[in-house]
């Protein structure tokens, strides 16, 4: 379990920082970019930004400013692969320490990495199914 933080330790500003960043990255990978360009038009970015500025307030902060189903819209994304997770977390690593202190990049690491993977289990994991039960006669 990530170690906790007092809520003061990232800012809003710093949250808006770490955001901007990263989508900036993102939108020039060339793995992930073209999911991005797909999903979100040209005009949506700035509703997009907010909605993760939120988001990672709410995880940071406990602020509850999120409202939302991340697993809902994630589900809708055409193209989405869950082999394009890994890009999308070492650019995440990346800039949160690029922008941010090891402590603090650290507990970003940590979250992301749980929401990583409690996306992935949501979109991709598939149970296999025993077989049918065979008769014998």
């Amino acid at each position: 379990m990530p170690p906790l933080i007092d809520e003061a330790a990232v800012s809003e500003d710093e949250i808006v920082r770490l955001v901007d960043a990263f989508y900036a990255k993102i939108r020039r990978d060339p793995i992930l970019a073209p999911v991005f360009e797909r999903a979100i038009a040209p005009d949506a970015w700035p509703v997009h930004l907010a909605k993760m500025y939120d988001f990672w307030s709410s995880v940071m902060r406990t602020s509850g400013r999120y409202k939302g189903n991340p697993l809902a819209v994630h589900g809708q994304v055409k193209g989405l692969e869950e082999t394009m997770f890994e890009p999308w977390l070492k650019l995440f690593r990346e800039t949160a320490a690029e922008l941010f202190s090891p402590e603090i990049a650290s507990i970003f690491r940590e979250k992301s990495e749980l929401i990583a993977k409690s996306l992935k289990l949501g979109l991709f994991l598939r149970l296999r199914q025993p077989p049918p039960a065979r008769t014998v006669v």
